[in-house]
């Protein structure tokens, strides 16, 4: 499976529109290569450099299965709280130097994850959901 962005290159630096420093708004999303069996999507955008542990900027389950993009600023499944406390993307904000951003989708073999009220409890369920995963790392800088 590949995922990919017209906004940036995988290991490119994601432009400042997508982050704090412009309009903070999620970057369109594209995958293909979906493997047999995939019964829904789910994608999670977290910084592993964030001083205090990883940050969490996006989680979103549910995706239908037909589905092979996320348009600029749309939403396409459920939502959980991000670590700005919101149910939305939270583009990058960094408090100082290079930060890097796995946005991570991951291929289910359910249709519904249910409901989930936590960041924990998005890991623990897509982890034992997941048929393959896709990455696309970008960076960024304030």
């Amino acid at each position: 499976m590949n995922l990919r962005s017209n906004a940036f290159e995988n290991n490119g630096f994601i432009p400042n529109k997508y982050s704090c420093k412009g309009q903070d708004i999620n970057p369109d999303l594209t995958w293909d290569n979906v493997p047999e069996g995939t019964k829904s999507f789910a994608l999670s955008v977290k910084d592993p450099d964030a001083p205090m542990g990883t940050f969490v900027h996006w989680l979103v389950y549910d995706i239908d299965k037909a589905h092979r993009k996320i348009e600029e600023k749309s939403i396409r499944g459920k939502q959980v709280k991000n670590n700005f406390g919101k149910e939305s993307y939270g583009g990058p904000c960094p408090p100082s130097g290079v930060h890097r951003y796995f946005f991570s989708l991951f291929a289910l073999d359910t249709e519904s994850l249910g409901e989930i009220h936590s960041m924990n409890e998005f890991d623990e369920k897509v982890q034992k959901h997941t048929i393959e995963k896709a990455e696309l790392m970008g960076r960024f800088e304030k």
